[in-house]
């Protein structure tokens, strides 16, 4: 039987998650870093989303909240086929299918781990008929022209490479007077001041380089309408509800530790850490956009 190390986890694991944490070069692509986080939630599903938090008191109200926000803004209905690109383990595509009812709903994710739990929970629940997720690219969608109502994308699109690419595929599949609707995680808009703005990048090129943020998204609120207009898309709304995120999401988690034990114990001590530096400083240079837009009739 091999050595293990840390509450029984295997000394490779560990290796690869102080890779991750402190090495800014860590090497290793999206699929790979969600390997690696696998499904240690700290929720008591398997959301991965940050949460809204306007009125929730707990996490896992919180990410449904985030949820239920995306379908609103897209207006989800029993009439609807909705494109879900980035999944996770689709915890929203069972809420969704539970509270809003879309005629079918089609999942897109290029982890192939996270695309086999998310199917088996599916099966699990007898909702095969209605909860079709596939491995697929949100760039290339495998997906035809003009054959969806509402495509959403909950904490994926900041990992596309690029996201222009997604606008354009979203675009495509989409039927006219289809939505699109992104909650998405972007830098900040430039600030006055040397030392602001050497905080603003520290704290957004912390996060980009965790998750291999393509530099062609390196791009703040003010740019993302004209963005999605070069896809082809008319109305748009761009609005950032980073004060229902980042904070309270942070206080939670200080006050609220034992949720953290179902995570590995190197990515415990560093979230124990970032706990105790106010929220202000680790979230600085972080934007959080729900994006809306609209594909002309």
């Amino acid at each position: 039987m091999s050595q293990t190390l840390v509450s029984g986890r295997r000394p490779r694991e560990t290796l690869s998650y102080l890779n991750w944490l402190i090495n800014p070069y860590h090497g290793l692509d999206v699929t790979q870093v969600y390997d690696l986080l696998a499904d240690r939630s700290p929720t008591r599903g398997l959301y991965l989303n940050l949460g809204y938090w306007d009125q929730a008191e707990s996490l896992d109200e919180a990410c449904q909240a985030l949820a239920a926000l995306m379908a609103d803004a897209a207006e989800m209905g029993p009439e609807d086929c909705v494109l879900d690109v980035g999944f996770g383990f689709a915890d929203q595509d069972l809420f969704w299918a539970r509270a809003y009812r879309p005629k079918q709903i089609i999942g897109l994710n290029i982890t192939a781990s996270q695309v086999a739990v998310a199917r088996r929970r599916v099966a699990e629940l007898g909702l095969d008929d209605r909860i079709d997720l596939r491995l697929g690219s949100a760039t290339r969608m495998p997906i035809e022209d003009a054959t969806i109502d509402k495509v959403v994308a909950m904490e994926s699109a900041f990992h596309f490479d690029t996201r222009q690419a997604f606008f354009e595929e979203a675009f495509r599949v989409l039927r006219p007077g289809g939505r699109l609707v992104l909650a998405d995680i972007l830098p900040m808009p430039k600030v006055a001041g040397t030392w602001r703005r050497i905080e603003h990048w520290w704290s957004w090129r912390q996060t980009a380089g965790k998750f291999r943020v393509p530099v062609d998204n390196f791009y703040t609120r003010d740019q993302y309408p004209a963005r999605l207009a070069a896809a082809g898309f008319g109305e748009s709304r761009v609005v950032s509800i980073r004060d229902q995120v980042y904070r309270p999401l942070h206080e939670y988690l200080a006050g609220h530790r034992e949720g953290l034990s179902r995570l590995h114990p190197a990515l415990r001590l560093a979230i124990g850490i970032a706990l105790r530096i106010d929220a202000d400083r680790i979230y600085r240079g972080l934007d959080y956009v729900l994006a809306t837009a609209e594909k002309p009739a």
